[in-house]
Formats: C-alpha cells, sequence, structure tokens
C-alpha cells in the first residue's frame, strides 16, 4: 500500500538515530519522521520525545520516487490552531502596549511563508534596535569633551 500525501496515520515507532525515527504505518511500509518534525520545541535528543515500540499518529508529508516516506508528529496534531498558539504563547514582549491584535492573530498558511514573516519582524527589530544604538552613539559624539 502506497500511502497518501497529506493524510494522518497510527503508526509505531520501530527505530530511532540521532537525525530522526523509523515508524511503521503497516507491516512493510515503514516511514521516517525527522527530528525536525517530532515536536514543536527545538529537539536536541530524540529519545527524550520518542521510544521504540511507541504508537504515534503521523502525518504523510511527502512520497519520493524511491519510495521513501516522510512523516511528520507535529504536524499530525488534531488541533493544530492549538498547537500554534501554544507556540506563540509565552515569551513575547509588548513594547509600549501597542501590540496589534489583528497581527498576532495571522498564521501563515505554508512553511515558507511563516519563515518569511519571522524572518521580516526579526529584520525589523533588528533595524530599530540599530537606530536606536545610532542615536546613542551619535549623542556621545556630539556631547562637549569632558577632558581638561
Amino acid at each position: 500500500m502506497q500511502p497518501e500525501v497529506g493524510k494522518i496515520y497510527d503508526g509505531k515507532v520501530t527505530g530511532i538515530t540521532k537525525f530522526g525515527a523509523f515508524v511503521e504505518l503497516e507491516p512493510g511500509t515503514t516511514g521516517m519522521v525527522h527530528i525536525s518534525e517530532v515536536a514543536n520545541t527545538f529537539v536536541n535528543e530524540i529519545k527524550d520525545h520518542l521510544t521504540e515500540g511507541q504508537a504515534v499518529k503521523v502525518k504523510v508529508l511527502s512520497v519520493s520516487e524511491e519510495g521513501k516516506i516522510s512523516l511528520s508528529i507535529k504536524k499530525a496534531e488534531e488541533n493544530p490552531s492549538q498547537r500554534r498558539d501554544q507556540k506563540r504563547g509565552g515569551g513575547k514582549r509588548s513594547e509600549g502596549g501597542s501590540a496589534k491584535p489583528q497581527q498576532q492573530e495571522k498564521i501563515p498558511q505554508t512553511p515558507e511563508a511563516a519563515f518569511e514573516d519571522m524572518l521580516n519582524k526579526f529584520k525589523q527589530s533588528s533595524d530599530e534596535r540599530m537606530g536606536d544604538l545610532k542615536k546613542v552613539i551619535d549623542n556621545k559624539r556630539r556631547s562637549p569633551s569632558r577632558r581638561k
């Protein structure tokens, strides 16, 4: 049986490596979950999240021409909006209370769009910090010397 891309299956972890885990979807059909697709948080040691013989839900990301099946555990979660809210929850700070709720609720649909959004936010934040830093440096250069 060839699994369908985008469909969620119940599987069993059959092997764990440094870079991911092998999951058997049915006898004779095994796919791999890359370490980046195990959890929504950074995974340093895959054994902290999975064990051999563990039953997991996986989503089929792709099937190559050679028959290699790429799987994801984090994308197989039943409520993706809840997953995004948890990921977004802590650690964000609001400067001056000017956070716009409409922008926080906007969720990109593709991984590429999510990355672009994250990159744009980083660039904007970095530009603001660099501007503040340049102002401080300019003010120090303009102030009268305290040397006698």
